[in-house]
């Protein structure tokens, strides 16, 4: 225990900002936003959807008019980003012009008329929660059903009521502020319960699951189950609605800016 402790502190130095520190930023106010692994930024104001390159240089932009409000990006598939509006009920994967690739899913017509939380999951297949059944449902492309974990609540005997969720390695991770952050298989088959309670947004990169709460970030190691919390730039401490770590980069939401600043990282 005492090296992964030792090991974790070293990881969390490589972490901290360069003193060559490099930063970008994206002017707008912004209601959402994402990256992916090769950098990019997909940041929705409105109904457009804006594309930034890893520089933070805007590259494309498209309106997505015909949706609902959306709440959620995710570009598991870099250049394949798929949005999501619970209140209509669609759902739709982008190309790398971001425009529509295929054709828009309404999910209460085919069958999901509670979906509220949606994400993507290998084979071009999605995760959805289904707030009638309390469960979390994996479906292919076509949305056929290939796992079900059936009512949370009454597996694991919570009020299940999660905000987010993403599939890492194999592994689907789903926040709920009040019971932590649980983890299922690619079967739907409950593994555990990370326990962080009060996080608003997390991501889960190579080991450490990093986490947003009450205005600061912290690293969560999953081997050593250490938390350090990792220091946000002075300038934007208070600021801060939103973070993503991606590829070396730490990306920051303001209510006016997505701040980049270089960080050096060892995963």
């Amino acid at each position: 225990m005492r090296i992964r402790t030792t090991l974790t502190i070293i990881f969390l130095l490589f972490l901290l900002p360069t003193e060559a520190q490099e930063r970008r930023v994206i002017e707008g106010r912004f209601d959402v936003f994402t990256t992916d692994e090769m950098g990019n930024v997909y940041a929705l104001r409105g109904d457009v959807l804006e594309l930034y390159n890893s520089k933070g240089a805007s590259w494309l932009r498209n309106s997505v008019k015909t949706f609902g409000r959306i709440t959620h990006i995710d570009a598991f598939y870099s250049l394949k980003p798929m949005v999501f509006s619970p209140e209509q009920g669609q759902l739709a994967v982008l190309d790398n012009t971001l425009s529509l690739q295929g054709s828009v899913l309404n999910l209460p017509r085919d069958g999901f008329p509670q979906v509220v939380l949606a994400c993507m999951s290998v084979q071009n297949s999605f995760w959805f929660f289904d707030q009638r059944e309390l469960s979390l449902i994996r479906v292919d492309p076509q949305l056929r059903k290939l796992a079900n974990t059936g009512r949370v609540d009454q597996l694991l005997g919570i009020s299940f009521a999660p905000t987010s969720m993403q599939e890492f390695d194999n592994r689907l991770y789903v926040n709920d502020p009040s019971e932590g952050i649980l983890v299922f298989d690619l079967f739907g088959t409950y593994a555990k319960t990370i326990p962080l309670k009060d996080v608003e947004s997390f991501e889960v990169r190579n080991g450490v699951l990093y986490y947003f709460s009450k205005g600061h970030l912290f690293v969560y190691d999953m081997l050593s189950f250490a938390i350090t919390e990792h220091p946000l730039a002075a300038d934007v401490q208070g600021q801060v609605l939103e973070v993503r770590v991606d590829r070396g980069r730490l990306f920051q939401r303001t209510a006016d800016r997505i701040v980049i600043d270089e960080v050096v990282t060892t995963r």
